[in-house]
């Protein structure tokens, strides 16, 4: 049930995390990405990372996602963009999977739960990595300090010590022997067009679904949740992806 409420709210995105078209593309150019890179995407969603950075670098990649809602999408994305030839995706757990060959760049953009926080994440990404190779860990981080335990629900988390300051977030990864060659952040504006969107899409679903058994739950949240938003997440919430390099 927890899948089909992300499929609802993101039923029209194609980007799964706080970044818009220009940011993803930014991140690429960032990575230096080069014809012929291989890729590994944990918990890719709808693989617009693998199928654009594809057909605009020429890269080859692998895409895996547990929500086959999402793999479909992906394959579809591929199609559209004519880069079959060069991405694939398959439905499987995330947590603990490691490449059958080493790949150039690992990635997980906004998912380290599959490896219980970010340093597990970075070990579970580093198995796949060849020597001298990149990763793209996605992270969300404290824009302000949040006040009170208000302001951490607000946020979508149940404890401030779930995320991290961004000064906290970056000396972390120097302390597991990462340097940070790059970083490329959310805005407020990119966080609008992930969040709010969903909003248009909840509705669209409770107009299609009034009978539905989550449909109470989601016409609950559609009342709250902007509100919520405005006044927690958009002001406190941070998130970017970190291009990091084994010292």
């Amino acid at each position: 049930m927890d899948m089909l409420r992300y499929t609802i709210r993101e039923a029209d995105h194609r980007i799964l995390n706080p970044f818009t078209p220009d940011k993803l593309a930014t991140l690429g150019e960032a990575a230096h990405l080069r014809p012929g890179q291989s890729i590994l995407d944990l918990c890719c969603g709808k693989g617009e990372l693998l199928c654009t950075w594809a057909r605009d670098h020429g890269v080859t990649g692998l895409g895996v996602d547990i929500n086959p809602a999402n793999t479909v999408a992906a394959d579809a994305r591929a199609d559209e963009l004519g880069v079959r030839d060069q991405v694939r995706f398959v439905e499987a757990d995330a947590v603990g999977y490691v490449a059958d060959e080493p790949v150039d760049i690992a990635a997980c953009l906004g998912a380290t739960w599959i490896g219980n926080g970010v340093p597990g994440t970075i070990d579970l990404l580093e198995r796949s990595l060849r020597p001298g190779g990149l990763l793209l860990v996605g992270e969300p981080y404290w824009r302000l300090d949040p006040p009170d335990q208000e302001t951490v629900h607000g946020c979508w988390t149940a404890d401030k010590s779930d995320f991290r300051s961004l000064p906290d977030l970056v000396r972390l990864f120097g302390e597991l022997g990462w340097d940070i060659l790059e970083m490329v952040l959310a805005d407020q504006d990119s966080w609008d067009r992930y969040s709010a969107s969903q909003w248009f899409n909840i509705r669209t679903w409770l107009d299609a679904n009034p009978d539905h058994e989550l449909a109470a739950e989601l016409r609950e949240e559609l009342t709250t949740e902007p509100l919520r938003y405005v006044t927690y997440a958009r002001e406190f919430l941070g998130w970017g992806v970190f291009v990091l390099k084994r010292r």
